[in-house]
This record gives structure tokens, sequence and C-alpha cells, in this order.
């Protein structure tokens, strides 16, 4: 955790991590007044306190003792890498999302839990759209065929067209069983995503 002595939110944060510390929520708790030591600010690019890093989730300001036991039990899980991807892409946060990922691909894969979820923020779904363009014909997207091609059958026609999308991104001919009985979809918005897709793959051929 970073503080100020003079930040009005970090002793509370401050409290509710130390009763997650006693109660072995978190194994451990490092904690860094900034105005001692600014240099730690500097290296993570952070410039507002409180600020905490659980696992691989940054929070900013204040946060309650549950929320931060929600993130605390999250770490380590995909479904909680998901939680906040869904978060940041939320906030506007893509260029983060994509400098996570960046630095370990495998993190795209938590992105499917986001497409597959209709009530996921619309914000959210968009960033999601445009972490998957930058992949574009990548190897990264390509191993996500699997997952995106069953969401063609997904109760939900957003869901439907999204992965038609993303599945036409791949460059990869194997992904017309997916999307070509989308073309009979009841959804006239998922049949045209399905004709955009097939002309997509057909112009990357």
């Amino acid at each position: 955790m970073l503080l100020g002595t003079h930040c009005p939110h970090c002793p509370s944060v401050l409290a509710s991590l130390s009763e997650l510390l006693k109660q072995g929520v978190i194994a451990r708790m490092e904690v860094v007044n900034l105005e001692q030591m600014p240099e730690y600010g500097r290296e993570l690019g952070v410039r507002s306190v409180p600020w905490v890093k659980i696992g691989p989730f940054e929070l900013s300001g204040l946060h309650s003792k549950a929320e931060l036991q929600t993130w605390a039990e999250r770490a380590g899980s995909e479904q909680g890498m998901t939680a906040y991807f869904e978060q940041l892409l939320g906030d506007g946060e893509v260029k983060r999302v994509l400098e996570m990922i960046a630095s370990d691909h495998r993190l795209l894969h938590a992105l499917i839990g986001l497409v597959s979820d209709p009530d996921a923020k619309i914000n959210a779904r968009l960033g999601a759209g445009v972490v998957f363009e930058e992949y574009e014909g990548t190897r990264e997207l390509l191993a996500l065929i699997p997952e995106l091609g069953a969401l063609t059958t997904h109760e939900d026609a957003r869901v439907r067209s999204d992965a038609c999308h993303y599945l036409s991104l791949t460059h990869d001919e194997s992904v017309l069983e997916y999307i070509e009985p989308l073309l009979d979809d009841v959804h006239d918005e998922v049949r045209e995503v399905a004709e955009e897709s097939l002309a997509a793959l057909k112009d990357a051929g």
C-alpha cells in the first residue's frame, strides 16, 4: 500500500488491510509513505493515494474492507482477472489492459468471460473489442478459436455477434464452421455481422 501523511482516506484503507492481514485473508503487507519515499510512486506511476496492489490488481482511492477482501479473494483466478478487466475497460483504461496482456499473453483469455457476459458494461464490451482488434491475425487470438466458436451458439444475440466478429479477426478459415451457421440466425444483426465477417475473412485471405 502507498499512502500519504495528510491523505484523508489512507487511515481507513490501512485499517481495513490490517484487519484482513490479521484474519489471514492476505499473507503479508508492505506499506510505504510516499511523502518519505516519493521514488516508489515514480517507479510505479502512482500519482494519488491511497493506492493498493493486491496480486495483479491495482486499486486507487477509497475502498471498503469488503471491497478489498473481494479483490484479495479474486487474486490468482481467471474470473478475478475478468472482473478486473471489466472494471478497467469500463473506466476507459484500454491502454492499461493492453499493457498487462502484452506482458503476459495468457491474460487475453480472461476477456472470454467478459465477451460471454451479456450484462457486462457496454464500455467494457467495447473496450474488449479494441483489445481483440489489436491482436488481429496473431497466434494469441488463434488460440481462442474454440472458446469464441462456442459463443456463437450463445442464447444472447450480442454475444453471438461479438464472437462472430472476433473470429473473423483470426484470419483463419477454420472459423467458417462457426460463422456460416449464423447466416441463418433469427436476429438480423447477427446475420449482418456474419456476412461482414465472411467478407472480412475473404479479404484477409
